[in-house]
């Protein structure tokens, strides 16, 4: 199992609580120390308050379970406008929306596409890029993001 989704599984239920959602996961390479985010949402939005809160719950469970070996620095946050998408289930509300996706692997060449989400067919998330469709395996995807212009 993935250290995120260690991290994801050990947090959810203390995020939870407290009226949140856990949106993500991401634990970023830095030099020596490690970024640790945390992505919180919220109906009705996310305060400094949510983040500070929740960075001292998680912050008590971390120590305590230590699931990462490396040192490292914790960040909690809202998805913010460019929302990153962590999970399939995610994706279906955003249906009609301008993704940016980078992969894992090359796609018929690619790694990076940005486009509008289609839909979801099945484990594959479905982005139409200037008139062409592409169905992009869930598992190859390294990022997606809400692409967001003013």
């Amino acid at each position: 199992m993935a250290v995120n989704s260690v991290i994801r599984d050990l947090v959810r239920p203390a995020v939870e609580s407290m009226g949140l959602v856990l949106w993500g996961v991401e634990l970023l390479p830095q030099g020596k120390r490690a970024l640790l985010r945390i992505y919180i949402d919220s109906e009705s939005g996310v305060t400094v308050d949510d983040c500070a809160n929740v960075s001292r719950q998680v912050s008590g469970i971390l120590d305590v379970e230590d699931p990462i070996s490396a040192e490292y620095v914790l960040e909690v946050s809202s998805p913010g406008m460019q929302r990153p998408l962590f999970e399939l289930s995610q994706y279906d509300a955003y249906i009609g929306a301008e993704l940016a996706v980078k992969l894992n692997v090359p796609f018929e060449g690619r790694r990076k596409f940005t486009g509008q989400l289609v839909g979801i067919e099945g484990d594959e998330v479905v982005l139409k890029v200037d008139d062409e469709e592409y169905l992009l395996p869930f598992d190859t995807i390294h990022k997606a993001n809400l692409v967001f212009r003013d």
